[in-house]
């Protein structure tokens, strides 16, 4: 597998996947140097005491469930699409290496991309605060939680685009189902909070938020685990 996942790194170069890992984060935080350069005097009133809790929970995680549901969606669309786009299935299943470890690096290098952008963006989070004037005691938890602890909870997702992006040359219909969820994932905090597309929210909110995060781990695995069987047994073109 550390073979594999080696020559998809090199694979992404010049691919637009590390832009896309930038411009996510640096999207999120630009968009809250306009909220709050536009409303500046109102902002600081109204979070303080509470500046960086005003900032990381209630300006900035609002958007990070919907991003990561959409960055995963683009992540494993392009990581299959390298593939696709060259026809090289075949060439690739044909060298001394097993389907397994060809999912497993795919799988692993795309929570890994998601893992560097949601680093971006605790570290985009923190200059952003103390470019405001924050205090200089930085809550090290909750930036660190305000990405990862979702990243945990969407993994499910990203298991379920990236088994249908392998397994689809056209992807259109992973890219479609992606978005529709992840717009849909707006509207579905009524369905209860053992419905999948809550718990990156549940994760870092949620009462039980250590629950969530299992839940998403395991869930996360089952997916690519059943992605894997079927890859494992599927004809390439």
């Amino acid at each position: 597998m550390l073979r594999a996942l080696s020559a998809d790194f090199l694979k992404i170069r010049g691919k637009g996947l590390w832009l896309l890992i930038i411009i996510a984060p640096l999207g999120l935080i630009a968009m809250q140097a306009l909220n709050y350069g536009l409303r500046y005097d109102f902002m600081m009133k109204s979070y303080e005491g509470r500046l960086w809790d005003g900032l990381v929970m209630d300006n900035l995680f609002p958007f990070v469930p919907l991003a990561l549901f959409l960055g995963a969606t683009l992540v494993s669309s392009l990581l299959a699409g390298i593939e696709h786009q060259l026809s090289s299935w075949k060439q690739l299943l044909a060298l001394p290496i097993s389907r397994t470890a060809v999912f497993s690096a795919k799988y692993v290098l795309s929570v890994l991309l998601l893992a560097v952008s949601c680093l971006l963006l605790t570290l985009g989070a923190a200059v952003f605060g103390l470019a405001l004037g924050f205090p200089h005691e930085l809550p090290y938890e909750d930036l660190l939680t305000l990405s990862f602890w979702p990243l945990i909870g969407s993994l499910p997702l990203l298991a379920f685009q990236l088994w249908l992006s392998l397994t689809l040359k056209n992807q259109a219909l992973p890219v479609f189902l992606g978005i529709a969820m992840s717009l849909g994932s707006l509207f579905t905090g009524n369905l209860g909070d053992y419905f999948p597309l809550n718990w990156p929210s549940l994760a870092l909110q949620g009462e039980h938020h250590v629950l969530y995060l299992g839940m998403g781990t395991a869930l996360g695995l089952l997916i690519a685990l059943l992605g894997l069987l079927h890859f494992t047994r599927k004809d390439v073109d």
